[in-house]
């Protein structure tokens, strides 16, 4: 982190041991001990906190893209369902229509069949020259 090494670590000692004395330098060492594991326990708490909001962001930014994606999923599918919608009344449309000319078809087919079907010569019961008299 300082870029300290070894040898700047005993000149750092000799100079605390000559300004302190004997009797006072393992206290100080303490202390300073004390201070250097709260600053580590600080930053590790900082380093931990920043962590926890960047992952909080991330799965923020992954659950509006996955709502995104489910928004366009449902746009899409609604297209789809008005496509098809239109296409099943096109159709049924078509079916209706084919059916109403299959039906006057059949209509016209059945009112000309008893025509067709009518003899030539003239109803029983009657005579040929104008006699309308039936039959005893």
């Amino acid at each position: 982190m300082f870029d300290i090494g070894f040898p700047e670590l005993i000149v750092i000692a000799i100079v605390a041991l000559v300004v302190l004395g004997p009797e006072r330098l393992p206290k100080a060492a303490r202390f300073a001990g004390l201070w250097v594991r709260r600053a580590r326990n600080q930053w590790d708490s900082v380093k931990s906190e920043l962590e926890r909001e960047l992952a909080a962001d991330e799965l923020k930014r992954n659950l509006h893209e996955a709502q995104e994606a489910l928004r366009r999923t449902d746009q899409s599918m609604r297209r789809g369902q008005d496509d098809l919608q239109r296409e099943f009344d096109s159709v049924g449309e078509e079916v209706r229509s084919t059916g109403a000319e299959t039906e006057t078809a059949r209509d016209v087919a059945a009112a000309s069949a008893p025509e067709a079907a009518a003899p030539a010569t003239p109803a029983q019961g009657h005579k040929e020259g104008g006699d309308e008299r039936p039959n005893p």
